[in-house]
C-alpha cells in the first residue's frame, strides 16, 4: 500500500479523536477482496480511561449484525428449507399472532386489528413486514411508555411481540424484522442462531472474535458506549451493554465483534460467496441478494430520531434514491463520496458504518461507540474516510 491512503485515513482518525467535539476512540479498516489494505485505531476505549483504542478492540456492532443473519437466511433458502413467500408463521407460529396497530382510543388503549395478509420472510428481509423500532417510530414509543412494550435491547421474546405499524407489504419501515429472521433460522436449523452462524458462516470465513455473548477475552477489549451531550461533550455509559446471556440471539442487533472479523464478512460479499475455509453462499445467491428487492410503492426514507438520546434524524446521502436488498441498503445513484450506484452498506446504532463496493472490489468499516445514532462527528468522519478511499485510488489498484 502506498502512503496516500494510509496518511489520509490516519489523519481523519486523528482529527475525530482530537477535535472539539470529538469521539472517544475509533477503529477503521478498508479491505480489498483478499486482504485488509488499511487498518487504523485512534483515541481510547473509554474517554479518560487510559486504555488506547486498538485494532483488536471489541464493539457492540448493533445493526451491522443484520447482514450476517440475512446470510444465514439465504443459506436456508439455497438448501430448499425455506420459502421466502410462504407465511412466516409456517416457521415461527408466534409471528402470526401480531396485529396491526391502528392508533389509540380516547382512553389511550391501542386499537388493534388482524392484518390483511400474512407476513413472509421476504417482507422481513426487506423491512416491509410492518415492524418498527421505538426510537424511530412514535407509536412504538407510546407503546413502550404507556403499555410496557419492552425494548429490543432487552433481547427478550417479549420484545419481539410488537404490533404491526401497517399491513404487511404496504411500505418500507426499518425495524425488528431481522430479529424474526433469526427466529426463522433457529426454527429451520433446530439450533440457536449464534451456533448456526458459528458453524455455517464464521468457521468457513475464519471469524472467531464475534459472538452474541462476550468471551472473557472479548470483554477485556470492549469499547465503552458514550452519550453525546447537548454541549458536545461525551459521558461514558459503562453499564450500557446487551444482556450477557440473552434470552434471544437477536439477529437484528445482538453481535459483538472486533472489526477485523467483520472485514472477513465484507470480503465474502466482495467475492462470490467463498470463504478461505469453504463456500458460504453460491455465486448466484450473492448476485441476487445485493439487488433491490422493494416494489415501487416501498421506498427507503429518512430515519426520524424519535428518542433523541438514541438517534438523531439520520439518512445516508439525502436526496439520492436508496433501496433495500437481502439485507443491505442499496444506493441507486452514485454517492458524493465516490460510492457507485448499486453498492451496498449499512450502519449500527452506536455509530458503526460499513460499505461494500462490489463494482470496484473494496469495502470498509468505521467503528465508534456513541449515542445518539447519526452523530455528526462520527458519521462525518466515516464519510470522509469513504471519500478518501475513492480519492487516493489505491483501494481500486489493490482490488
Amino acid at each position: 500500500m502506498g502512503n496516500g491512503l494510509k496518511s489520509a485515513c490516519d489523519g481523519i482518525l486523528q482529527k475525530v479523536v482530537t477535535g472539539k467535539p470529538r469521539v472517544a476512540g475509533v477503529v477503521a479498516m478498508i479491505t480489498s477482496g483478499t486482504a485488509n489494505i488499511y487498518e487504523g485505531a485512534a483515541g481510547e476505549r473509554v474517554l479518560g480511561g487510559g486504555q488506547a483504542m486498538t485494532t483488536d478492540t471489541v464493539f457492540a456492532i448493533f445493526s451491522t449484525t443484520k447482514a450476517i443473519t440475512g446470510t444465514a437466511v439465504l443459506q436456508c433458502l439455497e438448501e430448499g428449507k425455506l420459502d421466502l413467500d410462504a407465511p412466516a408463521r409456517t416457521y415461527v407460529p408466534e409471528i402470526g399472532k401480531l396485529e396491526v396497530l391502528e392508533g389509540f382510543d380516547a382512553s389511550g388503549k391501542p386499537r388493534l386489528r388482524a392484518p390483511k395478509r400474512d407476513i413472509t420472510t421476504r417482507m422481513l428481509m426487506l423491512h416491509t413486514a410492518g415492524l418498527g423500532y421505538d426510537f424511530f417510530n412514535a407509536n412504538y414509543l407510546r407503546m413502550a411508555q404507556e403499555h410496557g412494550q419492552p425494548s429490543v435491547v432487552t433481547c427478550s421474546k417479549a420484545s419481539l411481540m410488537t404490533p404491526l405499524l401497517f399491513d404487511p407489504g404496504d411500505k418500507w419501515e426499518y425495524g425488528s424484522n431481522i430479529d424474526w429472521c433469526g427466529q426463522i433460522v433457529e426454527s429451520i436449523r433446530g439450533k440457536r442462531l449464534g451456533d448456526v452462524m458459528k458453524e455455517r458462516i464464521f468457521a468457513p470465513l475464519g471469524m472467531e472474535d464475534i459472538a452474541f455473548s462476550l468471551t472473557a477475552s472479548m470483554r477485556s477489549r470492549l469499547a465503552v458506549i458514550h452519550q453525546r451531550e447537548a454541549d458536545g461533550s461525551l459521558t461514558p455509559l459503562p453499564d450500557m451493554q446487551l444482556p450477557p446471556d440473552p434470552e434471544v440471539h437477536m439477529g437484528g442487533h445482538g453481535l459483538y465483534a472486533s472489526i477485523g472479523e467483520y472485514m472477513k464478512f465484507i470480503r465474502l460479499w466482495l467475492g462470490d460467496g467463498m470463504g478461505p475455509h469453504g463456500r458460504v453462499l453460491k455465486e448466484e445467491t450473492v448476485e441476487a441478494a445485493v439487488r433491490n428487492g422493494l416494489q415501487a410503492h416501498q421506498t427507503v426514507v429518512m430515519l426520524p430520531g424519535i428518542i433523541p438520546t438514541l438517534s438523531n434524524d439520520a439518512e445516508f446521502f439525502p436526496g439520492l434514491k436508496k433501496s433495500w436488498s437481502y439485507t443491505f441498503m442499496v444506493n441507486d445513484e452514485a454517492a458524493p463520496t465516490g460510492r457507485p450506484a448499486g453498492a451496498i452498506g449499512w450502519a449500527g446504532l452506536a455509530n458503526t458504518f460499513y460499505w461494500i463496493d462490489r463494482k470496484n472490489g473494496f469495502g470498509g468499516y468505521w467503528a465508534t461507540q456513541i449515542l445518539p445514532f447519526g452523530d455528526p462527528v462520527s458519521f462525518g468522519g466515516y464519510l470522509e474516510l469513504e471519500t478518501a478511499t475513492y480519492a487516493t485510488g489505491e483501494a481500486r489498484a489493490a482490488a
